[in-house]
C-alpha cells in the first residue's frame, strides 16, 4: 500500500491491529521516538490518532511529490529515502531506521519516495490531528526540533563522508550507523544489512564491486564477520570504527537499546 492521492488508506492487517492494542509503553521504539516526552494524556491522545502499517521489502511507502496525509515513526524494519532528476537518475539520499520520523508538519507534499527495503512497520499519525498537538505540547514540538536538527547533523557528516572518505572508509561507516542503531546488545553485535550490495554502493557513490572488495577486507582483517545472506557481525565496534576514520575515544560504541 504507497500512501499518496486522496484515497482511503488499507485497512490494518491482523498484525497491524495486534500493534494497535498494546499500549504506548510497550512499544519498543517508545523512549527514542517522537512521542519519548510523552505521558498519560498525551499518549491517550496519540492512541486516538495512530494506525499502524506495514510494508514488505521493496514495496514503495509513498512516491516522491505524492499527497502525504500521514506523518509516522518507523517501529521496525528500514526504509530508503530516494530523490530523483529531471532525468530519471535516482539517488538514495538517506535511510529510516527504528524510531526514525516520517513526514514534516506543514508540508502535505512527500519530499523522497520512501521505499522498504526490509519488512517495515510504521506507527502512523493523521497530519491534522498530529499538527494541533504539535501546537499544543511545546515539550513534544522541542523533541521534534532535536530529532530534525540531529539529522541535520547527521547528513552534514554525511556529505563528508561521500566527498572526503574512501571506499573502505565509507563502507566501514554505513556499517557502523546500521549496527549502532539495530543491533543487539551483547557481544558480538549483530544486524541484518538492511540494503542490497546494489543499494550499498548507490548510497555510497560506488560500484557493487568495490563494495563487495571492501566488505570482504574489512572481514578479512578481523573487523567484521558475514553470516548468511545479510548478516553481519562485529565484537569490536572500536575497530570498526578505527577503520571508518572515526576516533572511537570519542564516540559512544554502545549501540542504541
Amino acid at each position: 500500500m504507497a500512501i499518496g492521492g486522496d484515497a482511503t488508506p488499507d485497512p490494518m492487517s491482523r498484525i497491524d491491529l495486534d500493534l494497535a492494542t498494546q499500549a504506548c509503553s510497550e512499544c519498543p521504539i517508545r523512549h527514542r521516538a517522537v512521542c519519548a516526552s510523552c505521558e498519560g494524556a498525551e499518549l491517550e491522545r496519540l492512541t486516538e490518532m495512530k494506525s499502524y502499517r506495514s510494508w514488505r521489502a521493496g514495496e514503495t511507502i509513498v512516491l516522491e511529490g505524492a499527497p502525504l496525509p500521514f506523518v509516522g515513526s518507523v517501529v521496525t524494519g528500514c526504509a530508503t529515502l530516494t530523490r530523483s532528476t529531471e532525468d530519471g537518475r535516482a539517488q538514495i539520499v538517506g535511510l529510516l531506521m527504528p524510531s526514525d520520523f516520517l513526514g514534516r508538519p506543514g508540508r502535505d507534499v512527500a519530499a523522497y519516495e520512501v521505499v522498504a527495503a526490509t519488512d517495515t512497520t510504521l506507527c502512523l499519525f493523521r497530519r491534522s490531528a498530529f499538527e494541533r498537538m504539535i501546537a499544543d505540547t511545546p515539550h513534544m514540538a522541542r523533541r521534534l526540533l532535536d530529532m530534525s536538527l540531529d539529522e541535520l547533523d547527521a547528513a552534514r557528516d554525511w556529505m563528508l563522508v561521500l566527498g572526503r572518505r574512501t571506499a573502505r572508509e565509507k563502507v566501514a561507516t554505513l556499517l557502523v550507523n546500521i549496527l549502532r542503531r539495530v543491533a543487539t546488545s551483547h557481544r558480538p553485535l549483530r544486524a541484518e544489512l538492511p540494503l542490497t550490495r546494489e543499494a550499498m554502493a548507490t548510497y555510497l557513490g560506488l560500484t557493487i564491486e568495490t563494495v563487495s572488495r571492501q566488505m570482504t577486507a574489512l572481514r578479512g582483517a578481523g573487523v567484521i564477520g558475514l553470516e548468511g545472506r545479510r548478516g553481519i557481525l562485529c565484537d569490536d565496534l572500536g575497530a570498526l570504527m578505527a577503520e571508518a576514520g572515526v576516533d572511537p575515544a570519542t564516540a559512544t560504541l554502545t549501540p542504541d537499546a
